[in-house]
């Protein structure tokens, strides 16, 4: 009998014993406790877990996953473009040459050869980075953690763009800040309203996305840049720049990263989920290496280091070339299906809604007038099998019933046309109309 048998023999034999067996140890224990109520579970949980919400984004996906539902609510890149077949050809070759080292531990810093090519990558932009200055991390969301375990006192204030990320929110919240913002235009932050709120409050950072910003869609122009800049600087303040969709720009040129305007005063984060694959879990912090020497203290605690096997593979990908020409292809899939669903808006949507015209990234922006309600509206969409994302989820400090934040990125050409048309009928279905064209329907 090998050894393999004995133990699957020696597991048959402690088991406990059948209908007519007698009974085993582990169930008089359990029958000992059964019903015996052991701890006060709720009253265990550290305060700051009643600061965490559960992101009502995912929550929504679960009403979308319907087959009949057309979802512009989730933030999702287009599965079909997904770079498949080069993702199997990476993983093959990883395994082959170096699959012991792949599966094995790795440096909490990230794997070295993908440092280097993020080096370089950066250093095209213009930002002035070296390895010391780079953490690899699970996905951004994971530096957004981080950046609160580091930075945020209970009831320290956050300065955020309003609207600003909903997933930011929810990574800060475990942190329990508070949080003052700053409205938005088509400009982006209105940083001209900067300076009186910082005298007004202390502030430990400012966040901002300042590239397709989610959700707005808007990118922050480049005098507020340099003027955001100048103004925390004064005031002694870093800027955390989350920079998860700038690669995705489908017209007029490249801004300077604030990363480039003050690089000792910016953490700036990237990600591959946007330009590769979510799923993938990837992304990247650059900061002063003093930061990032705590960053890593902070991230052995939560993962040890980021899986190693993923990284390899991410770095084979990019060095071969096939992330920039994958880049090049989304940007014109993305740009085509934006352009189908601002056609569809003007076409479908009644007199009195307005929406932003993003210049890139995934989504854009709706406010609808103000006697409507967003939440409300939803139900009607649902209705029609429809569905988006109420914006009131964005404004940290309230707001938004108005308004809503439609993704484009993910629907196809052909569904995306025929969403905004069933969306502009539950607009017009609240708006109390019954003609059956959008100009015949007007907000008053």
């Amino acid at each position: 009998m090998d050894t393999t048998t004995q133990d699957r023999q020696a597991g048959k034999e402690a088991a406990p014993a059948g209908k007519g067996g007698t009974t085993s140890m582990v169930d008089t224990m359990v029958c000992k406790y059964d019903g015996i109520v052991t701890a006060d579970w709720d009253g265990l949980f550290a305060e700051r877990i009643d600061g965490m919400k559960g992101s009502a984004i995912r929550e929504l996906l679960k009403v979308t996953e319907m087959p009949d539902v057309i979802s512009f609510a989730g933030g999702l890149p287009a599965p079909e473009v997904f770079p498949v077949r080069e993702f199997k050809e990476a993983c093959n070759f990883v395994l082959e040459e170096i699959g012991a080292r792949a599966l094995q531990y790795g440096p909490t810093e990230g794997y070295p050869p993908l440092k280097d090519y993020l080096v370089d990558k950066m250093k095209r932009y213009g930002v002035p980075v070296e390895p010391g200055n780079i953490l690899l991390t699970n996905g951004s969301q994971q530096a957004l953690d981080l950046v609160g375990k580091l930075f945020i006192h209970q009831g320290d204030l956050v300065l955020t763009e309003s609207p600003t990320y909903v997933g930011a929110l929810q990574a800060f919240n475990a942190y329990q800040p508070n949080y003052v913002t700053i409205p938005m235009d088509e400009n982006g932050m209105r940083v001209d309203m900067l300076d009186n709120l910082l005298a007004r409050h202390k502030v430990k950072f400012i966040y901002v996305l300042p590239n397709f910003q989610n959700p707005s869609g808007v990118t922050l122009s480049l005098e507020r840049r340099f003027q955001l800049a100048e103004v925390a600087a004064e005031h002694g303040i870093i800027i955390v720049e989350d920079d998860p969709y700038g690669e995705l720009r489908f017209e007029g040129e490249n801004l300077t990263s604030l990363i480039v305007i003050h690089k000792e005063n910016v953490l700036y984060l990237g990600t591959f989920s946007k330009t590769l694959a979510p799923g993938i879990r990837l992304g990247w912090v650059v900061a002063p290496q003093k930061v990032i020497q705590k960053m890593v203290l902070a991230k052995q605690g939560t993962d040890l280091h980021t899986g190693t096997f993923v990284q390899m593979v991410a770095y084979d990908i990019c060095q071969r070339g096939i992330l920039r020409e994958h880049v090049k292809l989304i940007r014109d899939v993305y740009r085509e299906r934006r352009d189908v669903m601002l056609r569809a808006m003007a076409k479908h949507f009644p007199v009195g809604v307005t929406w932003t015209h993003p210049e890139g990234g995934l989504f854009l922006w709706v406010t609808l007038p103000e006697h409507v309600d967003a939440d409300e509206l939803l139900k009607v969409a649902i209705e029609e099998k429809v569905a988006f994302v109420p914006g009131a989820n964005f404004f940290p400090e309230g707001g938004g019933h108005n308004t809503m934040r439609l993704n484009f990125s993910n629907a196809r050409p052909e569904l995306i046309d025929e969403g905004i048309k069933r969306l502009g009928r539950a607009l017009m279905r609240e708006f109390g109309c019954e003609a059956p064209g959008p100009e015949a329907c007007r907000a008053e």
